[in-house]
């Protein structure tokens, strides 16, 4: 089995001028068309029995809305194969009866990403979410390390990272693109090994540029195989979580480039779903 932790899905009626802006700013390539039935076609494909759909909250006012949507679609999705999280924002005000209400519904996780929500991982705001969210018991997956389509800020650098596990020591705590993209010696030196999960969406093999538009990408560092290999070894392939980032990676392709990787089957098992399989605490 392979479960795909990070995924993205749209509203159809947006998907494609939302796939259009972010592949703009960051010069990249997108995958699917970015709806439900586009992920679905390349599971397919890939064969990928399960994905995690990611929403990200760009603004307060879209909390409750988006994740109404997503309690009333949660049974559809998951016979599709789609276990769908839940949002936050920072600015959002009722933020415990909102993470409650999320957990009564089902849904077992949030999304934050502090670079689209112009907010440090460390800032109070997000560490009352983090803390509010583990006392519940829900998964927090977070974007780590710059965004490859923002460059004014670091949101959520190793620092910061390490000062939220510090504060909060949250439970379930998922950083993405392999603990923090583009910041790989800071990931490697100070953060693997920390008792925290990594995805390994966006984070190994060649970046591919939207060959439809001028300009490349502000940052093309994605993971060696090297240095892959040395920072799942050093952190713990118990604690490394297969995603690809779709529809920003080809799942096809995002599986062929980690089953190529020196890992002992065992290790592949756990990297592919048995991590997820335990985090997810869901009757695969």
């Amino acid at each position: 089995m392979i479960i795909d932790f990070h995924t993205h899905t749209f509203p159809d009626a947006i998907s494609q001028n939302v796939l259009a802006k972010l592949s703009r700013l960051s010069h990249t390539q997108y995958f699917t068309d970015g709806s439900v039935n586009g992920l679905c076609a390349s599971m397919e494909e890939a064969s990928i029995a399960y994905s995690v759909n990611l929403p990200v909250m760009t603004h307060a006012n879209q909390v409750e809305k988006v994740n109404s949507a997503l309690i009333a679609d949660r049974e559809r999705l998951l016979d599709r194969g789609i276990l769908t999280f839940g949002g936050m924002h920072p600015e959002y005000e009722n933020c415990k009866s909102e993470l409650l209400r999320l957990k009564n519904h089902g849904i077992c996780g949030i999304k934050l990403h502090p670079a689209y929500q112009k907010t440090d991982i460390d800032d109070i705001k997000m560490l009352r979410i983090i803390d509010c969210a583990s006392e519940l018991g829900l998964i927090v997956l977070t974007h780590a390390g710059i965004d490859i389509g923002i460059y004014d800020h670091n949101y959520t650098s190793v620092r910061q990272t390490l000062t939220v596990i510090d504060r909060v020591h949250p439970e379930k705590f998922v950083l993405a693109h392999m603990g923090g993209w583009g910041c790989w010696d800071d990931v490697e030196r100070d953060l693997a090994g920390a008792d925290v999960w990594f995805d390994t969406a966006f984070a190994i093999g060649a970046i591919t540029p939207d060959q439809a538009k001028s300009g490349t990408p502000y940052l093309a560092s994605n993971l060696t195989d090297d240095a892959f290999l040395r920072i799942a070894k050093k952190h713990g392939t118990d604690k490394i979580l297969f995603a690809t980032d779709s529809p920003w990676e080809s799942q096809k392709d995002y599986v062929r480039r980690i089953q190529a990787l020196p890992f002992s089957e065992t290790e592949k098992e756990q990297i592919f779903a048995e991590n997820a399989k335990k985090l997810l605490s869901f009757p695969f």
